[in-house]
């Protein structure tokens, strides 16, 4: 079949209308291969989709403290488990913060781990709470903004780059979980 005319028609409806691939899309993904994973449908996304993760990647960056300050300053008599919990959220996060840099990467764009301006990109706010109770409900909040964000995040990537969605939703069902357990803490505490 020709390049130009591929196309598909639903089997057993011949009124549906064609689904055909952007030939001129397909041609233009075969030049420019530096670009590596950015082809002409995402480019004129990735700078804007870059901004968006490396924001999400200092929020990641954050909360990881956050759970690793909250692990090693949980005192009292529900501390071990609580704190235990902190750790296990901290690495998660940190591998949240990896595929989103990873995926910074991909995008040709350059992840910032620039630690003075963690705090400002940061969606989550850091915690400094002694209280074992504080921390868990600063935890949660920070995993309520974290839900939030990603979730605006999926919408306004939307089709534009069904990648770095698919990462994105898998982050978002861990940050539910991981308020869920923050949530069930609480109400123990």
């Amino acid at each position: 079949m020709d390049a130009p005319t591929r196309s598909a028609t639903r089997a057993g409806n011949k009124n549906s209308p064609e689904l055909t691939l952007d030939e001129a899309a397909l041609d233009k993904a075969r030049k420019n291969l530096d670009d590596g994973a950015v082809t002409p449908s995402i480019g004129a996304y990735s700078e804007q989709i870059v901004a968006l993760l490396n924001d999400a990647l200092a929020t990641e960056l954050v909360c990881v403290l956050r759970y690793k300050r909250h692990h090693f300053t949980a005192r009292g008599m529900a501390s071990p488990a609580v704190a235990a919990e902190f750790m296990v959220h901290a690495t998660e996060e940190a591998a949240h913060a990896d595929k989103i840099a990873d995926r910074i990467v991909q995008l040709g764009g350059e992840p910032d781990f620039n630690p003075v301006t963690l705090i400002e990109r940061s969606h989550a706010d850091y915690d400094t709470s002694s209280a074992l109770r504080d921390m868990v409900r600063a935890n949660l909040v920070a995993e309520r903004v974290a839900v939030e964000t990603y979730r605006q995040m999926i919408g306004l990537i939307g089709d534009k780059d069904p990648t770095t969605r698919r990462m994105l939703e898998t982050i978002l069902a861990d940050e539910e979980e991981h308020a869920d357990e923050m949530n069930d803490l609480l109400q123990q505490q």
